[in-house]
């Protein structure tokens, strides 16, 4: 009996794994396929190389040239560009040349040897020709946004741009206006710099086209502060101007020195003196004296006043004198590079003379030489420790503010 158990048992339990194998087991789901990983784009650093003063007598002006090149690739840089199907990033190398032509070459070579996409400056006429004929050697584009002599785009460099109008322009309307304010004989001083000496000399000219005579001629350096033997020996002639050629550290102490002792002649210089800078340095004495800037003024122009409100915001400080110049020379640069969908200099350097740009300073074009085409020179007097705008003379300059609209009249 417990024999034909043990047989049934047995039998139950090999029907039972039998039943149990003939059992499918439910297929799992196939697992979705995986996303591709989103390719990113490749990323090009453009490197521009800013050059200006940034140490001496004039490092307040080179620092307020490379407060507008970094505001301008800070907004470049925010828009995201993409430029020959690459996502491209703006960087500055900004040089010191200590307004110094040998000093200037040294830190243009350095660029050079960077690789640099291209150059916005230098800011002074004395460093930025000799530093052309490296970048036009190099095939590297340059835009000067306050460089004025007009040897830099004469020499035949295809490489060489400014957005500003140059020394030939601005002495030729200092020269009509002095005439215009009834000018009969004038003093001349220079600082025997490319800038300084090269807008005096254009004055001259001018001046004397005007019937205006020339009593003295006289020359210092752009290092100098101390001028009393010079302006005594002006004084004996008795000017009614005495126009000064060079920037705002000699001018600001030669006004205060010509109203100390005695000097009646009112005083006019270029832009290089049309700034706060000359105004702190030459006190009361700098009241009534009258200088020149290119282009309009910015609260004349639809872009300026929103420029100068963030210019100020940014940096905490006034605007000294080209910092609009070189913001426009970083754009026109960028803008040609769009136009050419390419950041190589040999590829992009062609697109820089067809530009037709809408700045804040211009709307820019240049001509055969790279200067800008029709530009414009404003007159400004110092009052009260304010420039104040007298007039614009010579070509056109951006497009102008819009005039405030009326409200409209209550029915």
């Amino acid at each position: 009996m417990q024999a034909k158990l043990s047989v049934v048992a047995l039998s139950v339990a090999a029907a039972l794994a039998m039943a149990g194998c003939g059992q499918k087991e439910e297929p799992k789901p196939a697992a979705a396929p995986a996303a591709p990983a989103p390719v990113a784009k490749p990323e090009v650093v453009v490197k521009l190389g800013h050059v200006a003063p940034m140490t001496g007598p004039q490092a307040h002006l080179g620092k307020d040239n490379e407060n507008g090149a970094v505001l301008a690739i800070e907004e470049l840089n925010a828009k995201g560009l993409e430029i020959g199907g690459a996502k491209v990033k703006f960087e500055l190398l900004a040089e010191d040349d200590q307004a110094d032509p040998k000093q200037g070459a040294i830190v243009a070579q350095k660029l050079v040897d960077a690789k640099v996409n291209g150059v916005i400056g230098h800011l002074n006429s004395g460093t930025t020709i000799p530093a052309s004929k490296l970048y036009f050697d190099a095939g590297i584009p340059q835009i000067s946004g306050s460089a004025t002599n007009p040897k830099y785009t004469q020499q035949g460099f295809k490489t060489a741009f400014r957005v500003m109008a140059n020394d030939v322009q601005q002495g030729q309307i200092l020269g009509e206006f002095a005439a215009k304010q009834g000018v009969k004989t004038v003093a001349i001083v220079d600082d025997r710099t490319a800038y300084g000496q090269g807008l005096a000399d254009e004055f001259r000219k001018a001046a004397e086209a005007a019937g205006i005579k020339v009593v003295a001629n006289e020359y210092t350096t752009d290092k100098a502060t101390d001028f009393k033997a010079i302006l005594t020996k002006i004084k004996s002639t008795k000017p009614d101007l005495v126009f000064f050629g060079g920037m705002d550290a000699q001018g600001g102490p030669m006004a205060k020195q010509m109203k100390e002792l005695g000097v009646k002649a009112k005083f006019l210089g270029g832009d290089g003196v049309c700034t706060p800078e000359f105004m702190k340095l030459g006190g009361p004495a700098a009241d009534g004296n009258f200088c020149s800037l290119p282009g309009q003024p910015l609260e004349k122009l639809a872009k300026g006043p929103e420029f100068r409100d963030k210019f100020t915001k940014k940096f905490g400080a006034e605007i000294q004198l080209y910092a609009p110049y070189v913001y426009d020379a970083v754009m026109v640069m960028a803008d040609s590079m769009k136009r050419a969908n390419s950041v190589d200099p040999t590829v992009y350097l062609a697109e820089v003379g067809k530009t037709n740009y809408d700045g804040v300073t211009a709307t820019i074009a240049f001509d055969e030489f790279g200067d800008l085409k029709g530009g414009a020179i404003s007159i400004y007097q110092f009052k009260e420790g304010k420039l104040e705008f007298v007039e614009t003379l010579g070509g056109a300059a951006a497009e102008p503010a819009a005039a405030p609209v009326a409200p409209a009249e209550k029915k």
